[in-house]
């Protein structure tokens, strides 16, 4: 194998000051600086022994060292004063009761402007984290579910299997209509432990009795999946008022090759 070598490159200090020996004794031309340095300071004092020039040397170095640092403690001050310290941006925000104050009374405000019902809830959101405020009429559940009876009614509270009817009303946080089975002309038939319900809904109503009513306030993680085929939204609560009209006992039947559940 054939290999090829070249001579060692001279590569030329490029720096912008002169070269400075590494090591610490004095080069040639140190010596030569200090002989000058001595005999300027023996003309200036119009000295010529030169021990007592080596000490005019000494004495006037130091006062050059003195007035370095002067110089260096006046830029300081300077500096500080022209640049204070700025605050710490990593300090915890403390919360001010006052900004709770006014996103309650700014969400009120909405909701009289979209005609909520008396009485609605109030929704407190900054960021990710909601407060409900609600009276102490409202009762709230282990799972989260919150409700309140305005009516209980009478009879006997639905089971699995048997078909409630229903009315209701939905709203949003900002207490805005969504959706209400009185527009729709007719109320709303569903078979309970059926999946056919939103979680936090038959929840709601599963020990109500028919001719109650009762506001269901359905926290998120109660709710449905979010997509953009339901009125849910990501992260928000849902209120419904609902009106138990009745419980019906269903059974199923088969003719021939055709099977249907019939509620009397």
């Amino acid at each position: 194998m054939l290999t090829l070598s070249s001579p060692p490159l001279q590569l030329k200090p490029s720096f912008p000051f002169p070269h400075r020996s590494l090591t610490s004794f004095p080069s040639l031309g140190d010596i030569s600086n200090q002989k000058m340095y001595s005999l300027h300071c023996c003309t200036i004092c119009n000295l010529k022994d030169e021990s007592k020039c080596m000490s005019c040397m000494a004495r006037e170095q130091n006062g050059t060292m003195e007035n370095l640092k002067g110089r260096r403690l006046l830029v300081f001050l300077v500096s500080s004063s022209l640049f204070p310290t700025l605050p710490s941006i990593g300090k915890t925000k403390m919360k001010n009761p006052y900004d709770e104050k006014r996103l309650l009374e700014q969400n009120k405000r909405v909701q009289r402007e979209n005609n909520a019902p008396d009485e609605f809830p109030s929704f407190v959101r900054e960021g990710f984290e909601v407060k409900v405020v609600a009276s102490e009429n409202y009762v709230k559940r282990d799972s989260g579910l919150i409700y309140r009876d305005f009516v209980v009614g009478t009879g006997d509270v639905p089971k699995s299997g048997q078909q409630v009817t229903f009315h209701y009303i939905g709203y949003n946080e900002s207490g805005r209509r969504i959706d209400s089975s009185y527009q729709q002309g007719t109320p709303a038939k569903i078979r309970m432990g059926t999946n056919a319900l939103v979680p936090g809904f038959e929840e709601g109503i599963k020990d109500m009795k028919p001719g109650g009513k009762r506001r269901i306030i359905i926290p998120p993680e109660l709710g449905p999946p979010v997509g953009p085929s339901t009125f849910f939204s990501a992260k928000q609560f849902e209120v419904f008022d609902v009106e138990l009209l009745g419980v019906k006992d269903c059974t199923r039947r088969t003719i021939a090759f055709y099977s249907d559940v019939v509620c009397d």
